[in-house]
């Protein structure tokens, strides 16, 4: 995934909640002081066994998701894509994505099959033909700063979606439209980031600070936050 990271300076311990510090070095990397919605208590990531892997597939068949299941890379970094999956079809055309964790293919894909189709349809009388992303897996720490603990990209744990495109043309994106002057575009956006704040771990949009302005940053990591 193209880099959209810039390097941040890194923040004092005493400036930051230990709940916030856990929740954000799981994020795409780039944190401050914001608000956040946390939710109360942290569920711990499925252990990755070749029992859950064949559940995990079989419940995105049961999604009509066609995957290929890739082989386990793990590097001398510290970067690793276990357990994870190329998305070949999930109902909507997600560009740039890499390998993903099964355990993120799976709510990623609910989400796209239950939720984006439907707010579409709600804000904005159209239907959505493809999803823009700035990509899944990228070995790399938080802010791309060595010495920084690993960004759950690095783990294929995470994805992050730019913007939507609509049969009749209109672009939806998060750059443009987040704040935009069209209350429809607003409110798309920020419904389909509540629908995933309801199946991923941790959801990063514009709310949560300026480093989320162009992107919806969905993890599966320990940490949970909506936001």
């Amino acid at each position: 995934m193209a880099s959209i990271n810039g390097a941040a300076a890194r923040l004092p311990f005493a400036a930051v909640l230990p709940l916030m510090m856990a929740i954000s070095l799981s994020g795409c990397g780039r944190h401050s002081h914001p608000r956040s919605t946390a939710r109360p208590a942290a569920t711990p990531v499925p252990a990755e066994t070749p029992a859950a892997m064949r559940k995990c597939l079989a419940d995105l068949s049961a999604l009509g998701a066609k995957v290929q299941v890739l082989p386990d890379r793990i590097f001398p970094n510290g970067c690793s894509a276990t357990s994870a999956v190329k998305l070949v079809a999930i109902g909507i055309p997600v560009t740039n994505l890499g390998a993903v964790k099964c355990g993120l293919a799976l709510p990623l894909t609910q989400w796209v099959t239950q939720a984006v189709q439907s707010a579409a349809h709600d804000r904005l009388k159209g239907y959505v033909v493809r999803i823009e992303s700035f990509g899944s897996f990228a070995c790399r720490p938080i802010n791309n700063v060595a010495g920084n603990r690993l960004s759950e990209h690095g783990r294929a744990n995470a994805v992050d979606i730019a913007a939507f495109v609509l049969a009749d043309g209109r672009r939806i994106s998060v750059t443009s439209d987040w704040n935009g002057a069209d209350p429809d575009r607003r409110a798309f956006l920020r419904q389909v980031r509540d629908a995933a704040c309801r199946r991923f771990a941790t959801v990063l949009s514009p709310d949560f600070n300026a480093y989320h302005h162009d992107h919806l940053h969905f993890d599966m990591g320990n940490g949970h936050l909506c936001r």
